[in-house]
């Protein structure tokens, strides 16, 4: 007798009895070559029946001994096709029928998805191997695809996941391609985006008119696109290419003059550009490289890791050089390795001649709004800023950036989750009802949840101009889709100017919408993450520059006792005014002088921020500060940060969103080992009902510690550091506190500020030394990128308790 537990099933019949039985398999199932992989599995064990693809996964009819049916489910999911996620196997006994062999069945679209859709995965090494290949067919086809790689969630228009549902609907496939199509031994047996040399997609290289760039562009007269291009890159140009989920721009990385001019026309500032490296040893000279990054770096998702530099570049005669200008200040380099057949093409097969080995590649856009995708909008709105396009006839469904990673604590942090994360949902542990959470304004990204699944868009932007609004719309539509969730309950940030929160409020239809406090759902999402239940509230860390504070102030340095149903203010950072708003936020001098007239510390001559503001915007500032005029209290982290680094004389004016933050941070890295006086906080009691908080940091310690540490000479990479000290300090002081008082153990770090990897590794580790559990941010960032998970389960949490 044989015993076995078939998808929660137990068999209990003899070995060579006959039996069917129907199997759902749910999960990462579709587009990852699951169907073949179960075709070659029921063949090899005897069985017969059919599979299919169906709105709620992969369902398989199998029929045959009882024994090759029990090895057949376990091995279902063990052996599963390495894109494949199997969340669940259910299976039932069914009446024989007796088939004869085993067929792939065409898909069937009833009901509501509930499958889930693969993210783009790199080009795997077998489709490397063909591509390099001169006797393969599909030798340099920059199309090249299998089941294993290849473009996924960017091409669906529908599910189940076929041909028919996505952008290569358009592309018959060539008698060749369709008998591997067909072919159950071949690695393209059901491979949706099936493609080669006779059946496209197709390049297309259009060159600008140097002379006049308000004409169209005209075709390139080479045979090669690609050659063209590398020529061109080698040249000094800027070229648009179209990728898996929009337009990048690169230039070689190399090219003094072709950064500059990049950086320039794209009005980027200082802020750092993205490299794609031919090889890894094309970068180890610059950056270090963990075992962990490497992972990164070569595995199926391919996203920018985030390397800190070298403090000098190693020698390596034989390496690229990389130009100054590239991520001028920055302590990283972000990097990633080729991900389709195209970018490999790009930076040179081995027999190709020299060209360029490090490009930088940054979005396709103009500054601030998303990543283009179409072709004809890519020609009109990036004719300012490239002198040619490589471009294809396969349509992008929907704009997928670059996701940006990098490793801390020896495990990954998300900065930025897109390109080879969405769309896999985070399983939540509490049970939501259909929901959708806007998330907030910067960085957005929304979120679709029903049941114990959460499924983030890709990264969208942010949402201060109309395009980008846009783009919102037509992700939720394409996420809908894909998820088969319908919502029946909106969620979004409780800042009324949010317009992502004005956009959830036009589109209620009736559904009740819940505003959510930007740091209650930031707590919330790492929360959630983690896979806290119910009653089990946090001491919830979160610092960021801004978000919208129950008493309409601009909060940002906060301490919440937290869970899901609610929270309680336990500590802030003391209060000082904003002046100006986004104007300061451009200005840090603004925030420093701000910060020290709230200390009661003089605006002295000698002082960098003091020098840094020019006399007669000083004097408007003062009076503006003396009447309270357009000065909104803030108790922003992220706003004290850009104080400390204008103060240090290290950052004066930010060009892009925390530049400040990320410049003191830098200069951090670099300090000798301290043996002075530290920097601390003081802390007080909050008189009754002042902020809502039991206790508030007061910072006027630290920035007289600062000022005299500047008047004694002290270098401003130790006052950076030491600032760091102070503020991890900081936390750890105000959670013995509510450990004290309200017997919190576990601590979520949570907030934009926290993506600064000194002061959150040096956070948790003070954190655990007390005997704290740390929560941190693995699967989505702790920036406002990850808000919208946190919304969504609040909201959920505060509908359920209005409807009991």
């Amino acid at each position: 007798m044989t015993t076995g537990q078939v998808g929660g099933v137990t068999a209990k019949a003899p070995a060579t009895a006959a039996a069917r039985r129907r199997i759902t398999v749910r999960g990462v199932v579709q587009g990852v070559g699951f169907r073949p992989f179960v075709h070659t599995l029921a063949t090899e064990l005897g069985l017969t029946g059919h599979v299919t693809n169906t709105g709620e996964g992969v369902v398989a009819e199998v029929e045959g001994a009882s024994a090759a049916l029990v090895r057949f489910a376990r091995r279902i999911s063990a052996e599963a096709p390495p894109l494949a996620v199997v969340e669940a196997v259910e299976g039932e006994d069914i009446a024989l029928t007796g088939d004869a062999g085993f067929r792939i069945l065409p898909s069937r679209a009833d009901g509501l998805s509930r499958t889930l859709v693969s993210p783009d995965a790199a080009t795997c090494d077998a489709c490397l191997a063909e591509l390099t290949d001169p006797a393969d067919r599909r030798h340099r086809h920059p199309f090249l695809t299998c089941t294993h790689c290849g473009p996924r969630f960017t091409i669906v228009t529908a599910v189940p996941y076929d041909r028919a549902l996505t952008t290569m609907d358009r592309f018959p496939m060539c008698p060749r391609c369709a008998r591997e199509y067909a072919d159950p031994t071949d690695r393209r047996f059901h491979a949706q985006p099936i493609a080669c040399h006779d059946c496209g997609p197709r390049l297309r290289l259009l060159t600008a008119d140097p002379a006049d760039r308000t004409r169209p562009p005209r075709p390139a007269p080479g045979p090669d696109p690609v050659a063209d291009t590398r020529r061109l890159l080698a040249a000094g140009a800027i070229v648009a290419v179209k990728g898996l989920g929009g337009y990048h721009l690169v230039c070689d990385a190399s090219d003094d003059d072709a950064v500059a001019l990049l950086r320039r026309r794209k009005a980027r500032g200082d802020k750092p550009f993205a490299l794609m490296a031919r090889h890894l040893t094309d970068i180890e000279h610059l950056v270090r490289v963990r075992a962990e990054e490497r992972a990164l770096l070569t595995g199926p998702v391919r996203p920018i890791v985030l390397l800190r530099r070298l403090p000098a570049p190693a020698p390596a005669p034989d390496a690229p050089a990389l130009s100054a200008a590239v991520a001028p200040g920055s302590p990283d380099l972000g990097v990633m390795l080729p991900y389709t057949p195209l970018h490999h093409l790009l930076l040179g097969l081995p027999d190709d001649p020299p060209g360029p080995r490090l490009l930088v590649m940054t979005s396709g856009n103009v500054a601030g709004e998303p990543i283009v995708t179409d072709d004809d909008e890519a020609v009109a709105r990036l004719a300012h800023l490239a002198d040619a396009w490589l471009t294809h006839d396969r349509p992008i469904r929907i704009p997928c950036d670059d996701s940006v990673v990098r490793i801390s604590d020896g495990e990954q942090l998300l900065v930025r989750r897109s390109r080879g994360y969405a769309p896999l949902p985070v399983a939540l542990p509490v049970p939501v009802q259909p929901a959708l959470a806007a998330g907030g304004d910067l960085k957005n990204v929304l979120c679709l949840a029903e049941g114990h699944r959460a499924w983030l868009s890709a990264h969208i932007g942010d949402m201060d101009d109309l395009a980008t609004q846009l783009a919102f719309e037509r992700a939720e539509a394409h996420l809908e889709t894909v998820t088969g969730v319908r919502p029946r309950l909106l969620a979004a940030d409780r800042h009324p100017g949010y317009r992502s929160g004005q956009w959830a409020q036009r589109h209620t239809d009736g559904r009740p919408l819940v505003r959510v406090q930007h740091h209650h759902a930031h707590i919330a999402a790492a929360m959630a993450e983690h896979g806290l239940h119910d009653g089990h509230p946090v001491i919830g860390v979160a610092f960021d520059g801004t978000g919208y504070g129950d008493d309409q102030a601009v909060w940002g340095g906060e301490i919440l006792l937290a869970d899901y149903d609610g929270y309680r203010r336990f500590g802030q950072l003391a209060y000082v005014p904003l002046p100006g708003g986004d104007t300061t936020v451009r200005r840090p001098y603004r925030m420093a002088l701000a910060h020290l007239r709230a200390a009661g510390i003089d605006w002295a001559e000698d002082l960098p921020p003091v020098v840094a503001c020019p006399p007669e915007e000083r004097r408007l500032l003062v009076r503006q500060l003396e009447r309270h005029l357009n000065c909104v209290p803030t108790s922003s982290m992220g706003r004290l940060f850009d104080a400390v680094s204008s103060l240090a004389g290290i950052c004066h004016q930010a060009g892009y969103e925390a530049q400040a933050a990320v410049a003191l941070e830098a200069a951090a890295l670099t300090a000798e080992e301290d043996r002075g006086p530290g920097y601390a906080f003081a802390l007080r009691a909050a008189p009754t009902g002042e902020t809502g908080a039991d206790t508030v940091a007061d910072p006027a310690p630290v920035l007289t510690a600062v000022v005299a540490d500047l008047r004694a000479g002290t270098a401003p990479a130790l006052i950076a550091a030491r600032f760091h000290t102070a503020v991890a300090d900081l936390v750890r002081r105000c959670c013995a506190l509510a450990r004290e008082r309200a017997g919190l153990t576990t601590v979520a770090l949570t907030g934009g500020v926290f993506a600064n990897t000194l002061l959150a590794e040096a956070t948790a580790r003070l954190l655990r030394q007390d005997g704290f559990t740390v929560l941190r941010h693995r699967r989505v960032p702790p920036n406002d990128g990850g808000l919208a998970l946190g919304q969504i389960v609040v909201a959920a949490r505060t509908a359920g308790a209005a409807a009991r």
